[in-house]
């Protein structure tokens, strides 16, 4: 059985059709199929206080690939800065200030990537 919330979610641009023989075709969910090789990623680090009681966040964006790439890639660099932090709609986040860190991790795996901000 299919309840209202979900069956909203499931036809979420058809609001009604006449033909009998309508047959809705999903969007693709936004899922990337092939995550892009390292020396393709163009990735950036950057340092973020915004909403976060004062505290500093570097955060990595730009990755383009599946969700679980992004999971063992934030994960490894968790490990080696030896901090915590999550991976979020599409960024890592790892805690504290560890820009040239992360970037130097970054470049020694073959990323492409950048500090941005100041």
């Amino acid at each position: 059985m299919i309840m209202a919330k979900d069956k909203k979610k499931q036809f979420s641009g058809v609001v009604y059709s006449t033909d009998s023989d309508f047959n809705y075709i999903e969007e693709n969910s936004g899922e990337v199929e092939d995550t892009l090789l390292p020396k393709q990623q163009n990735l950036r680090v950057v340092l973020d206080k915004k909403q976060r009681a004062g505290k500093a966040v570097t955060l990595v964006t730009g990755f383009i690939g599946k969700s679980e790439d992004l999971n063992k890639l934030g994960r490894n660099l968790k490990q080696k800065c030896g901090v915590g932090g999550s991976v979020k709609e599409g960024m890592i986040l790892i805690q504290g200030d560890y820009r040239k860190r992360i970037l130097e991790l970054l470049l020694a795996e073959g990323y492409k990537a950048k500090q941005a901000g100041s």
